[in-house]
């Protein structure tokens, strides 16, 4: 104010002055970004395929930038307490949550009170890995492939168990698609997770089960369980010998778990395309294919504009996998 009561005007050099802060100040911050750690959040717990590869990625991109990257686990509730906390972070690039198809696909279709959306509250960066997944038997079970399964199914005098890694997990959304597509039926049965599943295959309790390759492939090898079929288009590098439902009974067939990298909405672009491109690059190197081929899983890089995309054909695909097979959660 000035001594009159008027208000002091700012002269148009302090105005200009000010509008050059406003803009240098955010273009500096991403200039210089990371300048502090950066976080992946994990909606799993350690050692689940999600986990593995946002550790392994820590590792690289802690090499390739001058920050350190480090994993932040957040078990339980299904994925949504932890894509919550990642939703409400600031969309700064130093907050990152590395999703899979539960958190980012299923949970939309299955939870009628879901705290954040998918594709509303966050910024895709990539894809990061497919996990491909197997209808997997008892040895005893009578059938060796696709075509016996679907006929061993329709003879049943009642829908054959079928053992799943818990309602609405990855592996049960894509038996449900399987058994739709194939207009067949099953009586689910489900598990706290994939080990308590296959130990209960192993002994017979049930003799089918979907289950990822990358979990049940020490049994296969091992001869206590038999691969019957694959879920994605063509057969995998592990199991040669084992072929895929889409070439043999359902042409055009494909179902696989996925591990994506997301960020809050309003993640600046800049920030975001220097991910895409590091996280690329990483998925590129010979070690780390390496070691994503020990987990039994694909490397999947893709443009921000293909995870977008993506993202949302999953999310459709899902939702009425889920209307279809009446697949609800509580949440």
């Amino acid at each position: 104010m000035t001594t009159s009561g008027r208000p002091c005007m700012p002269t148009r050099r302090l105005l200009l002055a000010a509008a050059g802060a406003s803009l240098a100040a955010p273009a500096l911050a991403q200039g210089d970004w990371p300048n502090r750690p950066v976080r992946i959040i994990v909606p799993f717990p350690p050692g689940q395929s999600t986990d593995i590869i946002a550790r392994l990625l820590a590792d690289d991109l802690s090499r390739r930038w001058p920050q350190r990257v480090v994993v932040e686990n957040r078990a339980g509730g299904a994925g949504a307490p932890a894509l919550e906390m990642g939703a409400r972070a600031a969309p700064d690039g130093y907050t990152l949550v590395a999703g899979s198809i539960g958190p980012l696909a299923v949970n939309p279709a299955v939870m009628a009170r879901l705290p954040y959306d998918p594709e509303r509250d966050f910024a895709p960066i990539t894809n990061l890995t497919l996990v491909p997944l197997a209808i997997i038997a008892h040895p005893s079970f009578p059938a060796n492939g696709p075509q016996d399964w679907a006929a061993a199914a329709r003879g049943a005098a009642q829908p054959l168990d079928l053992a799943t890694a818990g309602p609405a997990s990855g592996a049960h959304m894509a038996a449900e698609f399987l058994a739709h597509s194939a207009g067949l039926r099953f009586n689910m049965v489900h598990y706290r997770g994939s080990g308590p599943a296959i130990a209960d295959l192993v002994g017979g309790t049930v003799r089918l089960m979907t289950d990822s390759v990358a979990s049940a492939l020490p049994n296969i090898r091992g001869g206590r369980v038999k691969a019957i079929g694959v879920m994605t288009p063509a057969r995998v590098p592990w199991l040669p010998d084992v072929p895929s439902f889409a070439e043999t009974i359902l042409p055009g067939f494909q179902a696989f778990g996925w591990n994506g990298l997301v960020a809050p909405a309003g993640t600046p672009a800049e920030i975001l395309r220097r991910i895409q491109a590091d996280v690329a690059a990483a998925l590129a190197e010979p070690a780390m294919r390496a070691r994503i081929d020990e987990q039994g899983m694909l490397p999947d890089p893709q443009t921000p504009d293909q995870f977008t995309a993506f993202l949302r054909a999953e999310i459709a695909r899902w939702r009425e996998v889920a209307r279809v097979a009446n697949v609800r959660l509580e949440g």
